[in-house]
């Protein structure tokens, strides 16, 4: 099996190298920074499958970390470890970049689980080239992560992208928050965060505000559905 190579970018020495300790003995290649700006140094000099970043960080915070690494390096997941755990702070990780957010204290195991499921699902992520997919007018180009409707391009931050696809890939179908939750952030759904509502609202409002035929419909009770008229 090739070698998981996994950068820990933590402040917090005992958390960083005991995450470092566990994965290691799971057979992970680990790599540790105490230090944004060492952080990104580490990742550039290095082939990593997965990124784990504390949000305060010295030097540049996790955020910028994020949008940094995500800038150059669309597909690697980004595990954020916070103290932090509003609404609010969330999407601020998600629209950084990040593909998972995980609040302090945590059980380990908790993690390996995120961790496993966001290497599963980018390790096996082949996608053919000139991959677009189309309901009614609009269009999302996978390759290029360009999005338009009626021609018209729409900009998108990519925890938006990545549930637009999930739409898209999905049309016609109802899906619920705890599927929405699954399979875009890989977490089991917690009914006390309404993150994924707002995700939604932030779609609808860049893909239908402007447009008479609304694509993204709610049903209540039961979820969302993104309909090809």
């Amino acid at each position: 099996m090739e070698e998981i190579k996994v950068l820990i970018v933590e402040d917090e020495k005992k958390i960083a190298d005991s995450i470092a300790k566990g994965l290691r003995e799971l057979d992970y290649h680990v790599e540790t920074a105490y230090d944004g700006k060492i952080g990104l140094r580490v990742y550039e000099n290095g082939d990593f499958n997965l990124v784990i970043t504390d949000i305060n960080l010295p030097g540049i915070n996790g955020y910028e970390l994020c949008r940094i690494i995500r800038s150059r390096n669309q597909q690697i997941p980004i595990i954020m470890l916070t103290a932090l755990s509003t609404t609010d702070d969330k999407i601020e990780g998600f629209d950084a970049g990040a593909d998972d957010y995980m609040v302090k204290p945590f059980e380990f195991k908790e993690l390996i689980v995120r961790i496993r499921a966001l290497l599963k699902r980018t390790l096996n992520q082949q996608l053919p080239t000139g991959n677009i997919l189309k309901v009614a007018d609009l269009e999302l180009n996978v390759d290029s992560k360009e999005v338009t409707r009626s021609g018209k391009p729409i900009s998108l931050t990519a925890k938006e992208f990545q549930l637009l696809e999930y739409f898209m890939r999905n049309r016609n179908r109802v899906l619920s928050r705890g599927d929405i939750a699954e399979k875009v952030w890989d977490l089991d759904f917690d009914t006390k965060t309404n993150v994924i509502d707002v995700y939604v609202n932030f779609l609808r409002k860049k893909l239908d505000k402007d447009f008479n035929e609304k694509l993204i419909h709610t049903q209540v009770g039961m979820g969302y559905i993104m309909k090809d008229h």
